[in-house]
C-alpha cells in the first residue's frame, strides 16, 4: 500500500483509509494521552463527558447492549465498553461516507497517512512499554499467595488461572515484558518500524488469544491493539509480500518519512520525539517503582503470623457448630498473610472470590484487638475480636457476629504446596 506523493490511490484505498482514520483517532485518542497532568486533565475530562454522552446516546437509539450502561472499570469489557466500540465503528462508518462524497477529488492522503502511521505507532509505543515495563518488575502478574495455593483448582476462573499461570514463572513473565519494550523500542526509529511493527502483531496477537481463551476481560482492547498493528503492516503490504513470499527484492519504505522543508521543523521534530520518548520511558519506569506497594497493604506491623490455620473450634452464643457440609457459614480454616486474610466460607459478610470470603484486618497491639474489613480502604470492620494467643500456634478469638456472639479456635498448620518451591528440572526421567 506504499504510495509516492503524486500517486493516485485507487477508490477502495481511499475510502479504506477515511474509515481507519476517524476510527483510530478515536480509539487511540491522542488528546488524553497526557491527562494524568493537571493543566491537560481540565480538557479532557470534558472530551471524556462528551464521548460518553455520545456513546451513552447511540446504546439508546441504535445498540442496547444494555438498557443501563456500566462504566469501564477493571474491566475493559463492560457494556459501555462495547458500546462505544460500536459506536466508534458507526461514527468511522458514516464520517468516511460523507468525507468519500466531499473530498472524492483528491488522489490520495499521503501526507494525512503520515501523521495517522505517526500517532498510532507512538501509542503502540506506550502502550507497549507501559504493560512491558511492569511485566519486566513482575508487577502485572505476581505469584501465587497462600489463599490461591489453598484453593481447589477447579474454584477458579479462566481468568485467574492464567494470572497464576504466568505469574508462577518470574522469568516468562520477564520475557514477555522484554519482549513488548523491544516491540516498542523498534517502533520509534522509522529504519525498524517494519520489524518493530511485526514484532507488535505476535506480541499483542499473543495477548489477543490469551484474553479470548481465557475470558479476559481486556478483548476489546486487546482486539484494538492487534488492528493498529496490522493498520501499520498494511501500508507495507507490498514490501512484505515482496520480502516474506514472493522471494524478490524489496523498496525502501517511505510511508513513515516526511520531508521537512525548514531547519526549525525538523529540530522541531527531534525536540518533541525525545521529549516523548522521555515521558513514555519515566511514566511507567516511575509507577513499577511505587509499586512495591501493590502487595504492601496498609498494616504497619504483623497482628498474627502468617499461614494457614484449621478452625479447631467455632461457637455461636456458646454452642458449639460442628463441622458439617450443608453449613456454609461456618468457618472451616482461615489464612492471614500481610495485612489480607481469608476464610473458607461462604458467609457473604466477607467479600466472596472463589468459594472463599476476603478480608483485610488490622491489629491494636495494645487492646489485644483484632479487626476484619470487608475492603482495606473501607472506614468500619465488619467484625471486631478480642484475642489471645495461649501458644505459638494457637489464636483464640472472641466477638460478635451482629448480634450472636462468636468464639473461634484456632490452629496454625504447617501446609505444604509443591507448586511455592519453583521447581525446575534439566534433567527429568519420567512425565510430571
Amino acid at each position: 500500500m506504499q504510495s509516492s506523493e503524486s500517486s493516485s490511490w485507487p477508490l477502495w484505498r481511499k475510502i479504506l483509509f477515511r474509515f481507519c482514520f476517524i476510527y483510530l483517532t478515536l480509539q487511540i485518542a491522542p488528546l488524553t494521552w497526557l491527562d494524568s497532568l493537571p493543566l491537560v486533565t481540565t480538557v479532557t475530562q470534558y472530551y471524556g463527558k462528551l464521548t460518553d454522552w455520545i456513546v451513552t446516546w447511540a446504546n439508546d437509539a441504535f445498540f442496547h447492549v444494555r438498557p443501563v450502561l456500566v462504566p469501564e472499570n477493571g474491566s475493559g469489557d463492560t457494556s459501555m465498553g462495547w458500546a462505544r466500540l460500536w459506536t466508534y465503528l458507526l461514527i468511522a462508518a458514516l464520517g468516511a461516507l460523507i468525507w468519500s462524497v466531499l473530498d472524492r477529488k483528491r488522489p490520495n492522503y499521503t501526507h494525512l497517512n503520515y501523521w495517522l502511521l505517526l500517532f498510532t505507532r507512538y501509542f503502540i509505543v506506550m502502550v507497549a512499554l507501559i504493560y512491558g515495563i511492569i511485566k519486566v518488575f513482575g508487577q502485572q502478574m505476581v505469584f501465587p499467595n497462600l489463599h490461591q495455593l489453598a484453593t481447589p483448582l477447579g474454584d477458579f476462573l479462566p481468568m485467574r488461572f492464567s494470572w497464576l499461570f504466568i505469574g508462577y514463572s518470574a522469568p516468562y513473565q520477564f520475557f514477555s515484558g522484554t519482549m513488548e519494550i523491544f516491540a516498542a523500542l523498534l517502533l520509534l526509529y522509522r529504519r525498524t518500524v517494519s520489524l518493530g511493527a511485526l514484532v507488535a502483531t505476535g506480541v499483542f496477537l499473543n495477548v489477543m488469544m490469551l484474553n479470548l481463551s481465557y475470558d479476559i476481560p481486556v478483548k476489546i482492547f486487546s482486539m484494538q491493539m492487534v488492528f493498529t498493528c496490522l493498520f501499520l503492516l498494511a501500508n507495507e503490504s507490498s514490501r512484505l509480500i515482496d520480502f516474506f513470499i514472493l522471494n524478490r527484492p524489496a523498496p525502501m519504505s517511505a510511508v513513515y518519512h516526511f520531508r521537512y522543508t525548514k531547519k526549525w521543523m525538523r529540530v522541531t521534530r527531534i525536540v518533541l520525539k525525545c521529549l516523548v520518548i522521555i515521558v513514555m520511558l519515566v511514566m511507567p519506569f516511575y509507577e513499577s517503582l511505587s509499586r512495591p506497594e501493590y502487595n504492601n497493604n496498609t498494616v504497619e506491623k504483623q497482628p498474627v503470623e502468617n499461614g494457614i490455620y484449621t478452625v479447631a473450634s467455632y461457637k455461636i452464643n456458646r454452642q458449639e457448630q460442628p463441622p458439617s457440609v450443608t453449613d456454609t457459614l461456618r468457618w472451616r480454616d482461615l489464612i492471614f498473610e500481610n495485612g489480607l486474610g481469608s476464610v473458607a466460607s461462604g458467609d457473604t459478610i466477607f467479600r466472596q472470590r472463589y468459594k472463599r470470603g476476603y478480608f483485610g484486618y488490622s491489629l491494636d497491639s495494645a487492646k489485644h484487638a483484632l479487626g476484619f474489613k470487608k475492603f482495606f480502604d473501607d472506614p468500619k470492620y465488619i467484625m471486631e475480636f478480642s484475642f489471645s494467643t495461649p501458644d505459638t500456634n494457637t489464636i483464640l478469638l472472641a466477638g460478635l457476629r451482629g448480634k450472636d456472639s462468636l468464639h473461634v479456635e484456632l490452629k496454625r498448620i504447617k501446609r505444604h504446596f509443591q507448586l511455592a518451591e519453583r521447581q525446575f528440572h534439566w534433567l527429568s526421567e519420567q512425565n510430571r
